[in-house]
């Protein structure tokens, strides 16, 4: 797959069943062997042009319910079954790009999706992405660059958007949208990632386009630049291990560099020093964690996925 790839999503389970999804400028493929091989998955749609594909999620509980929805110029797909066939939900014209997804870690009980757009700003679903509404009061900024979700969703309702001019965080489910205190000045924020154990530390991270790495302690209140001496560049990605204690390990594309942190970014270090990549880097999954012998499926510019 000789792709350039702008979105990767892996099964929940997938030290068992190897299944992997990545959006691409000609559409999704789909992978059922970690990554290795790769097919189309919009085949059923029988598609007279390319959708491109920016953003992909799945279902908490994918190895029981093979949930999963795809962005793209003006809607969402959603598959029951794997991305073997698809329904669409048409957004408002004129149609906005979907560029990003979250899915609620309670999914199964509450129904519950957002999506960013880049014209339209959030969109909300409450029932597993069959139709959809606008949800921006609140919020100035309509380009959604980021989404985030709280991993304690079903008890917080917490959500973050970044955007050109700033962080927003919605603390009732995505229907209302207050401005946090990132400063405005260090925007865009182009990357969001919570930290697993985020109801009880208040911890989240922001990547900005030109400012670098910044930390949050007390659920977006305040910030703090950290990774001062790593080279700069956009942070184009940051991944946290979800099983990783007590201490938090991160890992974050600046530009196509990548660089770990064990100590929840105290200390850096290159990831893999001898790593030479094929292609610009796009996007990253770690679907086992960040351990070292843990595979990292990196999505690049006309290069398709490597697997490292």
């Amino acid at each position: 797959m000789q792709e350039t790839v702008y979105a990767l999503a892996a099964s929940p389970d997938y030290a068992v069943d190897r299944c992997c999804f990545a959006g691409c400028a000609s559409g999704l493929y789909r992978s059922t062997d970690g990554g290795q091989s790769w097919s189309y998955a919009y085949d059923s749609l029988q598609l007279q042009a390319p959708l491109t594909t920016v953003s992909v999620a799945l279902s908490p509980a994918f190895a029981s319910d093979r949930t999963l929805f795809a962005g793209v110029q003006g809607g969402i797909l959603r598959s029951f079954d794997a991305g073997q066939t698809w329904d669409i939900a048409w957004l408002p014209a004129p149609p906005p790009l979907v560029t990003s997804l979250a899915v609620s870690p309670d999914f199964a009980n509450d129904g519950v999706i957002l999506a960013g757009t880049m014209e339209d700003g959030a969109f909300r679903s409450g029932n597993q992405g069959q139709t959809w509404s606008k949800w921006n009061f609140g919020l100035l900024d309509l380009g959604i660059l980021a989404l985030a979700i709280s991993p304690g969703f079903a008890q917080d309702d917490t959500l973050f958007l970044g955007v050109e001019t700033g962080l927003y965080r919605s603390a009732n489910g995505g229907r209302a949208w207050r401005e946090t205190g990132f400063p405005i000045d260090l925007a865009p924020v182009i990357s969001l990632a919570l930290s697993p154990h985020f109801p009880a530390d208040g911890t989240l991270f922001a990547g900005a386009e030109t400012h670098g790495l910044f930390q949050s302690t007390d659920r977006g209140q305040t910030w703090r630049p950290i990774a001062p001496d790593l080279p700069p560049g956009p942070i184009n990605a940051i991944i946290l291990d979800p099983t990783a204690t007590p201490d938090l390990h991160l890992l974050i594309m600046v530009g196509s560099r990548l660089f770990l942190s064990r100590d929840a970014g105290q200390s850096w270090q290159p990831w893999k020093p001898t790593y030479q990549p094929k292609s610009t880097l796009t996007t990253l999954a770690a679907p086992l964690g960040l351990a070292p012998t843990a595979p990292l499926l990196i999505g690049t510019l006309e290069a398709g996925v490597e697997i490292i």
